[in-house]
Protein backbone atom coordinates (compact mmCIF):
# COMPACT_ATOMS: atom_id res chain seq x y z
CA UNK A 1 0.00 0.00 0.00
CA UNK A 2 1.00 3.84 -0.28
CA UNK A 3 -0.35 5.75 2.46
CA UNK A 4 0.02 8.75 -0.25
CA UNK A 5 -2.12 7.42 -2.94
CA UNK A 6 -4.56 6.12 0.10
CA UNK A 7 -5.05 9.75 1.62
CA UNK A 8 -5.50 11.13 -1.68
CA UNK A 9 -8.24 8.82 -2.82
CA UNK A 10 -10.10 8.90 1.12
CA UNK A 11 -9.84 12.98 0.26
CA UNK A 12 -11.21 12.17 -3.19
CA UNK A 13 -13.98 10.67 -1.58
CA UNK A 14 -14.55 13.33 0.74
CA UNK A 15 -14.94 15.53 -2.32
CA UNK A 16 -17.00 13.27 -4.09
CA UNK A 17 -19.98 13.23 -1.25
CA UNK A 18 -19.85 17.03 -0.93
CA UNK A 19 -20.84 17.21 -4.78
CA UNK A 20 -24.09 15.58 -3.62
CA UNK A 21 -25.52 18.42 -1.03
CA UNK A 22 -23.87 20.93 -3.71
CA UNK A 23 -26.01 19.57 -6.39
CA UNK A 24 -29.28 19.47 -3.58
CA UNK A 25 -28.20 23.58 -3.86
CA UNK A 26 -28.06 23.77 -7.19
CA UNK A 27 -31.32 22.13 -7.71
CA UNK A 28 -33.08 23.61 -4.85
CA UNK A 29 -32.35 27.20 -5.91
CA UNK A 30 -33.57 26.57 -9.10
CA UNK A 31 -36.64 25.43 -8.34
CA UNK A 32 -39.72 27.35 -6.68
CA UNK A 33 -39.47 27.73 -3.47
CA UNK A 34 -42.68 25.67 -2.26
CA UNK A 35 -40.34 23.09 -3.64
CA UNK A 36 -36.83 23.68 -2.30
CA UNK A 37 -37.32 21.47 0.19
CA UNK A 38 -38.74 18.61 -1.37
CA UNK A 39 -35.84 18.80 -4.39
CA UNK A 40 -33.28 18.67 -1.54
CA UNK A 41 -34.33 16.23 0.10
CA UNK A 42 -34.10 13.67 -3.04
CA UNK A 43 -30.21 14.31 -3.20
CA UNK A 44 -29.61 14.22 1.02
CA UNK A 45 -31.95 10.69 0.97
CA UNK A 46 -29.49 9.56 -1.36
CA UNK A 47 -26.88 10.05 0.49
CA UNK A 48 -27.94 7.48 2.99
CA UNK A 49 -30.39 4.67 0.52
CA UNK A 50 -27.71 4.33 -2.26
CA UNK A 51 -24.73 4.01 0.16
CA UNK A 52 -26.33 0.94 1.84
CA UNK A 53 -27.59 -0.68 -1.18
CA UNK A 54 -23.69 -0.02 -2.69
CA UNK A 55 -22.46 -1.80 0.39
CA UNK A 56 -24.83 -4.73 0.59
CA UNK A 57 -24.42 -5.72 -3.10
CA UNK A 58 -24.35 -2.66 -5.25
CA UNK A 59 -20.37 -2.69 -5.16
CA UNK A 60 -20.20 -6.22 -6.20
CA UNK A 61 -22.68 -5.66 -8.98
CA UNK A 62 -20.14 -3.91 -10.60
CA UNK A 63 -16.79 -4.63 -9.58
CA UNK A 64 -17.03 -8.64 -8.73
CA UNK A 65 -15.18 -10.68 -11.45
CA UNK A 66 -17.55 -10.60 -14.14
CA UNK A 67 -20.73 -13.23 -13.69
CA UNK A 68 -22.88 -12.49 -17.00
CA UNK A 69 -20.36 -12.17 -20.07
CA UNK A 70 -19.27 -8.51 -19.62
CA UNK A 71 -22.13 -7.52 -18.47
CA UNK A 72 -22.70 -7.52 -14.42
CA UNK A 73 -20.19 -8.52 -11.63
CA UNK A 74 -21.33 -11.87 -9.25
CA UNK A 75 -21.82 -12.08 -5.63
CA UNK A 76 -18.00 -11.91 -4.42
CA UNK A 77 -18.04 -8.98 -2.73
CA UNK A 78 -21.74 -9.29 -1.31
CA UNK A 79 -22.07 -7.24 2.42
CA UNK A 80 -18.63 -6.27 1.67
CA UNK A 81 -17.01 -10.13 2.29
CA UNK A 82 -13.31 -10.26 1.05
CA UNK A 83 -12.59 -6.38 0.77
CA UNK A 84 -11.03 -6.57 4.06
CA UNK A 85 -8.40 -3.99 3.71
CA UNK A 86 -5.89 -5.96 1.13
CA UNK A 87 -5.00 -4.42 -1.85
CA UNK A 88 -8.12 -4.37 -5.31
CA UNK A 89 -6.81 -5.81 -8.08
CA UNK A 90 -5.94 -3.26 -10.90
CA UNK A 91 -9.14 -2.64 -13.59
CA UNK A 92 -6.51 -2.32 -16.04
CA UNK A 93 -4.05 -5.21 -15.43
CA UNK A 94 -5.71 -7.82 -12.87
CA UNK A 95 -2.92 -9.52 -12.71
CA UNK A 96 -1.72 -6.68 -10.52
CA UNK A 97 -3.09 -4.96 -7.58
CA UNK A 98 -3.80 -1.59 -6.53
CA UNK A 99 -1.67 0.83 -4.38
CA UNK A 100 -5.17 1.46 -2.11
CA UNK A 101 -7.18 -0.88 0.27
CA UNK A 102 -9.94 -2.59 -1.14
CA UNK A 103 -11.88 -0.50 1.52
CA UNK A 104 -10.98 2.32 0.14
CA UNK A 105 -11.49 1.97 -3.85
CA UNK A 106 -15.41 0.33 -2.14
CA UNK A 107 -16.01 3.92 -0.64
CA UNK A 108 -14.32 6.39 -3.31
CA UNK A 109 -16.56 4.44 -5.76
CA UNK A 110 -19.95 4.30 -3.09
CA UNK A 111 -20.09 8.02 -3.51
CA UNK A 112 -20.17 7.71 -7.57
CA UNK A 113 -23.58 5.67 -6.62
CA UNK A 114 -24.57 8.09 -4.61
CA UNK A 115 -24.52 10.91 -7.11
CA UNK A 116 -25.71 9.82 -10.37
CA UNK A 117 -28.94 8.94 -8.97
CA UNK A 118 -29.18 12.01 -7.72
CA UNK A 119 -28.70 14.08 -11.01
CA UNK A 120 -31.59 12.33 -12.35
CA UNK A 121 -33.87 13.83 -9.71
CA UNK A 122 -33.72 17.52 -11.52
CA UNK A 123 -35.96 16.18 -14.46
CA UNK A 124 -38.86 15.23 -12.12
CA UNK A 125 -38.40 18.31 -9.64
CA UNK A 126 -41.91 19.65 -8.24
CA UNK A 127 -44.05 16.70 -8.80
CA UNK A 128 -43.02 13.39 -8.25
CA UNK A 129 -44.44 11.37 -5.01
CA UNK A 130 -41.83 10.77 -2.18
CA UNK A 131 -42.63 6.79 -2.21
CA UNK A 132 -42.49 6.54 -5.89
CA UNK A 133 -39.12 8.36 -5.86
CA UNK A 134 -38.07 5.80 -3.06
CA UNK A 135 -38.96 2.98 -5.23
CA UNK A 136 -37.57 4.12 -8.59
CA UNK A 137 -33.85 4.90 -7.28
CA UNK A 138 -34.13 1.34 -4.92
CA UNK A 139 -34.70 -0.50 -8.81
CA UNK A 140 -32.57 2.31 -10.78
CA UNK A 141 -29.53 1.71 -8.86
CA UNK A 142 -29.97 -2.39 -9.06
CA UNK A 143 -30.72 -2.68 -12.49
CA UNK A 144 -29.25 0.11 -14.45
CA UNK A 145 -26.30 1.99 -12.86
CA UNK A 146 -24.87 -1.33 -11.38
CA UNK A 147 -24.10 -2.93 -14.33
CA UNK A 148 -23.42 -0.14 -16.88
CA UNK A 149 -20.67 0.50 -14.10
CA UNK A 150 -19.37 -3.26 -14.91
CA UNK A 151 -19.89 -2.47 -18.38
CA UNK A 152 -17.19 0.17 -18.57
CA UNK A 153 -15.11 0.18 -15.22
CA UNK A 154 -15.70 -3.74 -13.58
CA UNK A 155 -12.90 -6.70 -15.05
CA UNK A 156 -13.97 -8.22 -17.71
CA UNK A 157 -17.18 -5.69 -18.64
CA UNK A 158 -18.36 -5.51 -22.21
CA UNK A 159 -17.25 -1.85 -22.99
CA UNK A 160 -13.73 -1.70 -21.16
CA UNK A 161 -13.54 -4.99 -22.83
CA UNK A 162 -13.73 -2.73 -26.49
CA UNK A 163 -11.58 -0.11 -25.52
CA UNK A 164 -14.21 2.49 -24.17
CA UNK A 165 -12.63 5.15 -22.46
CA UNK A 166 -14.19 6.71 -19.82
CA UNK A 167 -11.95 7.99 -17.48
CA UNK A 168 -14.48 9.72 -14.66
CA UNK A 169 -17.98 8.88 -15.64
CA UNK A 170 -19.10 10.41 -18.56
CA UNK A 171 -21.12 7.31 -19.74
CA UNK A 172 -21.44 5.10 -16.27
CA UNK A 173 -22.64 8.72 -14.79
CA UNK A 174 -24.05 11.73 -16.84
CA UNK A 175 -24.62 9.99 -20.38
CA UNK A 176 -26.78 7.23 -18.11
CA UNK A 177 -28.16 9.69 -15.61
CA UNK A 178 -29.52 11.92 -18.87
CA UNK A 179 -31.20 9.03 -20.44
CA UNK A 180 -33.07 8.08 -17.45
CA UNK A 181 -33.99 12.00 -16.91
CA UNK A 182 -35.31 12.17 -19.95
CA UNK A 183 -37.54 8.65 -19.26
CA UNK A 184 -38.64 10.19 -16.41
CA UNK A 185 -39.51 13.74 -17.99
CA UNK A 186 -41.56 11.89 -20.47
CA UNK A 187 -43.21 8.97 -18.58
CA UNK A 188 -44.10 11.22 -15.31
CA UNK A 189 -45.51 14.50 -17.85
CA UNK A 190 -45.15 17.89 -17.33
CA UNK A 191 -45.72 20.50 -13.91
CA UNK A 192 -49.25 21.82 -14.04
CA UNK A 193 -48.85 25.06 -16.06
CA UNK A 194 -45.60 24.11 -18.07
CA UNK A 195 -45.12 26.11 -21.10
CA UNK A 196 -47.75 28.78 -19.40
CA UNK A 197 -46.82 29.47 -16.11
CA UNK A 198 -43.51 31.26 -15.10
CA UNK A 199 -41.75 28.82 -13.10
CA UNK A 200 -38.73 31.10 -11.82
CA UNK A 201 -35.63 30.20 -9.91
CA UNK A 202 -36.58 31.27 -6.12
CA UNK A 203 -33.28 31.22 -5.17
CA UNK A 204 -30.28 31.56 -7.39
CA UNK A 205 -27.96 32.17 -4.51
CA UNK A 206 -28.29 29.09 -3.34
CA UNK A 207 -27.97 27.83 -6.92
CA UNK A 208 -24.35 29.58 -7.12
CA UNK A 209 -23.57 28.13 -4.02
CA UNK A 210 -24.11 24.97 -4.98
CA UNK A 211 -22.45 25.08 -8.52
CA UNK A 212 -19.24 26.36 -6.27
CA UNK A 213 -19.44 23.17 -4.10
CA UNK A 214 -19.25 21.16 -7.53
CA UNK A 215 -16.50 22.46 -8.86
CA UNK A 216 -14.59 21.96 -5.60
CA UNK A 217 -15.78 18.46 -5.52
CA UNK A 218 -15.51 17.59 -9.05
CA UNK A 219 -11.79 17.44 -8.52
CA UNK A 220 -11.92 14.47 -6.39
CA UNK A 221 -14.56 13.07 -9.13
CA UNK A 222 -11.57 13.33 -12.48
CA UNK A 223 -8.13 13.27 -10.15
CA UNK A 224 -9.44 10.96 -7.61
CA UNK A 225 -10.31 8.72 -10.51
CA UNK A 226 -6.69 8.53 -10.67
CA UNK A 227 -6.42 6.49 -8.03
CA UNK A 228 -3.29 7.61 -6.82
CA UNK A 229 -1.22 10.80 -6.10
CA UNK A 230 0.10 10.80 -8.95
CA UNK A 231 1.72 12.98 -12.19
CA UNK A 232 -1.62 11.77 -13.62
CA UNK A 233 -4.26 13.02 -10.90
CA UNK A 234 -2.37 16.38 -11.18
CA UNK A 235 -3.27 16.53 -15.11
CA UNK A 236 -6.39 15.31 -14.32
CA UNK A 237 -7.21 17.91 -11.95
CA UNK A 238 -5.71 20.56 -14.37
CA UNK A 239 -7.31 19.86 -17.32
CA UNK A 240 -10.76 19.64 -15.14
CA UNK A 241 -10.62 23.21 -14.30
CA UNK A 242 -9.36 24.77 -17.55
CA UNK A 243 -12.24 23.00 -19.34
CA UNK A 244 -14.81 24.55 -16.61
CA UNK A 245 -12.90 27.82 -16.96
CA UNK A 246 -13.66 28.37 -20.67
CA UNK A 247 -17.49 26.19 -20.62
CA UNK A 248 -18.39 29.09 -18.21
CA UNK A 249 -17.46 31.71 -20.38
CA UNK A 250 -18.77 30.57 -23.44
CA UNK A 251 -21.96 29.81 -21.93
CA UNK A 252 -22.22 33.21 -20.44
CA UNK A 253 -21.28 35.19 -23.93
CA UNK A 254 -22.75 33.17 -25.76
CA UNK A 255 -26.09 33.85 -23.96
CA UNK A 256 -24.81 37.50 -23.64
CA UNK A 257 -25.13 37.12 -27.75
CA UNK A 258 -28.16 35.60 -28.25
CA UNK A 259 -30.83 37.25 -25.17
CA UNK A 260 -29.00 40.86 -24.31
CA UNK A 261 -27.36 39.80 -20.87
CA UNK A 262 -24.96 37.82 -19.08
CA UNK A 263 -26.77 36.34 -16.06
CA UNK A 264 -25.18 34.68 -12.99
CA UNK A 265 -27.50 31.23 -13.71
CA UNK A 266 -25.62 30.88 -17.14
CA UNK A 267 -22.43 31.33 -15.99
CA UNK A 268 -22.95 28.43 -13.40
CA UNK A 269 -24.67 26.56 -15.48
CA UNK A 270 -21.79 26.53 -18.25
CA UNK A 271 -19.59 25.63 -15.17
CA UNK A 272 -21.57 22.60 -14.73
CA UNK A 273 -21.52 21.81 -18.15
CA UNK A 274 -17.89 22.05 -18.37
CA UNK A 275 -17.23 20.02 -15.71
CA UNK A 276 -19.68 17.51 -16.87
CA UNK A 277 -18.02 17.39 -20.80
CA UNK A 278 -14.57 17.01 -19.20
CA UNK A 279 -15.24 13.83 -16.95
CA UNK A 280 -14.91 11.12 -19.59
CA UNK A 281 -11.49 13.01 -21.07
CA UNK A 282 -9.84 14.07 -18.04
CA UNK A 283 -7.48 11.38 -17.75
CA UNK A 284 -6.77 11.37 -21.25
CA UNK A 285 -6.18 14.99 -22.51
CA UNK A 286 -4.08 18.23 -21.97
CA UNK A 287 -4.30 21.54 -21.10
CA UNK A 288 -5.20 23.05 -24.99
CA UNK A 289 -7.42 20.00 -25.63
CA UNK A 290 -9.53 20.40 -22.30
CA UNK A 291 -10.08 24.16 -23.23
CA UNK A 292 -11.66 23.46 -26.54
CA UNK A 293 -13.39 20.92 -25.16
CA UNK A 294 -14.90 23.10 -22.37
CA UNK A 295 -15.64 25.89 -24.96
CA UNK A 296 -17.52 23.86 -27.13
CA UNK A 297 -19.63 22.33 -24.29
CA UNK A 298 -20.87 25.58 -22.82
CA UNK A 299 -22.16 26.19 -26.61
CA UNK A 300 -23.60 23.21 -26.97
CA UNK A 301 -25.51 23.02 -23.34
CA UNK A 302 -27.13 26.36 -24.01
CA UNK A 303 -28.08 25.63 -27.59
CA UNK A 304 -29.85 22.14 -26.42
CA UNK A 305 -31.35 24.14 -23.17
CA UNK A 306 -32.66 26.49 -25.42
CA UNK A 307 -34.30 23.72 -27.73
CA UNK A 308 -35.73 22.30 -24.77
CA UNK A 309 -39.13 24.61 -24.94
CA UNK A 310 -39.81 23.19 -28.66
CA UNK A 311 -39.41 19.94 -28.40
CA UNK A 312 -42.04 19.97 -25.60
CA UNK A 313 -41.09 17.94 -22.66
CA UNK A 314 -40.91 19.09 -19.00
CA UNK A 315 -37.32 18.26 -17.64
CA UNK A 316 -37.45 20.83 -15.24
CA UNK A 317 -33.71 21.47 -14.13
CA UNK A 318 -32.03 20.57 -17.42
CA UNK A 319 -30.88 17.72 -16.63
CA UNK A 320 -31.01 16.21 -20.83
CA UNK A 321 -29.14 19.36 -21.95
CA UNK A 322 -26.18 19.76 -19.47
CA UNK A 323 -25.76 16.72 -18.42
CA UNK A 324 -26.73 14.71 -21.50
CA UNK A 325 -25.68 16.46 -24.25
CA UNK A 326 -22.61 17.79 -22.09
CA UNK A 327 -22.00 13.74 -21.41
CA UNK A 328 -22.30 12.90 -25.06
CA UNK A 329 -19.81 15.52 -26.27
CA UNK A 330 -17.60 14.83 -23.99
CA UNK A 331 -17.31 10.84 -24.28
CA UNK A 332 -17.13 11.59 -27.86
CA UNK A 333 -14.52 14.38 -27.71
CA UNK A 334 -12.31 11.98 -25.68
CA UNK A 335 -12.58 10.04 -29.15
CA UNK A 336 -10.84 13.19 -30.67
CA UNK A 337 -8.30 14.36 -28.19
CA UNK A 338 -7.01 11.64 -26.17
CA UNK A 339 -3.32 11.20 -26.16
CA UNK A 340 -1.21 8.24 -24.92
CA UNK A 341 1.33 11.13 -24.44
CA UNK A 342 -0.82 12.21 -21.90
CA UNK A 343 -2.05 8.43 -20.42
CA UNK A 344 0.36 5.87 -21.89
CA UNK A 345 -2.71 3.20 -20.48
CA UNK A 346 -5.67 5.08 -22.43
CA UNK A 347 -5.32 5.22 -26.42
CA UNK A 348 -4.71 8.34 -29.09
CA UNK A 349 -8.00 9.61 -30.37
CA UNK A 350 -8.63 10.48 -33.82
CA UNK A 351 -6.91 13.77 -33.76
CA UNK A 352 -3.71 12.02 -32.44
CA UNK A 353 -3.71 9.31 -35.58
CA UNK A 354 -6.38 6.54 -34.25
CA UNK A 355 -9.70 7.55 -35.68
CA UNK A 356 -11.06 4.23 -34.55
CA UNK A 357 -11.10 5.48 -30.88
CA UNK A 358 -13.72 7.47 -32.22
CA UNK A 359 -15.84 4.93 -32.99
CA UNK A 360 -15.47 2.93 -30.06
CA UNK A 361 -16.61 5.90 -28.11
CA UNK A 362 -19.77 6.20 -30.19
CA UNK A 363 -20.89 2.66 -29.64
CA UNK A 364 -20.40 3.24 -25.26
CA UNK A 365 -22.33 6.47 -25.94
CA UNK A 366 -25.10 4.65 -27.87
CA UNK A 367 -25.39 1.36 -25.64
CA UNK A 368 -25.71 3.48 -22.91
CA UNK A 369 -28.69 5.71 -23.87
CA UNK A 370 -30.48 2.78 -25.63
CA UNK A 371 -29.97 0.72 -22.27
CA UNK A 372 -30.37 3.34 -19.62
CA UNK A 373 -33.60 4.69 -21.47
CA UNK A 374 -35.84 1.36 -21.78
CA UNK A 375 -34.52 -0.31 -18.53
CA UNK A 376 -35.71 3.22 -16.92
CA UNK A 377 -38.80 3.36 -18.95
CA UNK A 378 -39.61 -0.47 -17.97
CA UNK A 379 -39.31 0.55 -14.01
CA UNK A 380 -40.95 3.73 -14.36
CA UNK A 381 -44.32 2.01 -15.62
CA UNK A 382 -43.69 -0.80 -12.64
CA UNK A 383 -43.49 1.70 -10.21
CA UNK A 384 -46.62 3.64 -11.42
CA UNK A 385 -48.34 0.69 -10.94
CA UNK A 386 -47.71 -0.29 -7.53
CA UNK A 387 -47.46 3.61 -6.09
CA UNK A 388 -48.21 5.79 -8.64
CA UNK A 389 -46.03 8.25 -9.93
CA UNK A 390 -47.17 11.86 -9.73
CA UNK A 391 -48.71 14.03 -7.13
CA UNK A 392 -51.84 14.66 -7.61
CA UNK A 393 -52.72 18.35 -8.79
CA UNK A 394 -54.44 19.59 -5.79
CA UNK A 395 -50.70 18.89 -4.32
CA UNK A 396 -48.84 20.17 -6.42
CA UNK A 397 -49.90 23.77 -6.51
CA UNK A 398 -49.32 23.46 -2.53
CA UNK A 399 -46.18 22.27 -3.31
CA UNK A 400 -44.50 19.21 -2.20
CA UNK A 401 -42.79 20.64 0.41
CA UNK A 402 -45.96 20.76 2.59
CA UNK A 403 -47.58 17.89 0.84
CA UNK A 404 -45.49 15.28 1.23
CA UNK A 405 -43.06 16.19 3.82
CA UNK A 406 -45.42 18.50 5.74
CA UNK A 407 -43.00 21.36 5.92
CA UNK A 408 -41.67 24.90 4.50
CA UNK A 409 -38.43 26.07 3.49
CA UNK A 410 -39.05 29.77 4.54
CA UNK A 411 -41.21 30.74 7.83
CA UNK A 412 -41.33 34.66 6.89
Amino acid sequence: MNQADNAWVLASSALVLLMTPGLAMFYGGMTRSKNVLSTMMHSFFLMAMASIIWMFYGFSLAFAPDAVSGWLGGSHYFFLNNIGAGLFPDLVDPSKTMTIPGTTFMIFQCMFAVITPALISGAFAERMKFSSFVLFMLLWITFVYCPIAHWVWGPGGWLSGMGALDFAGGTVVHINAAAAALACALVIGKRKGYGHTAMIPHNLTLTLLGAGLLWVGWFGFNAGSALAASEGAAMAFVVTHMATAAAAMSWMFAEWIIKGKPTTLGLASGAVAGLVAITPASGFVGPISSVILGAVAGVLCYLAVLAKSSLGYDDALDVVGVHGVGGVWGALATGLFASKLINPTGNDGLFFGNPGQLWIQFVAVVATIVYSLVVTTIILYIVKAVVGLKVSEEEEVVGCDTSEHGETAYNI
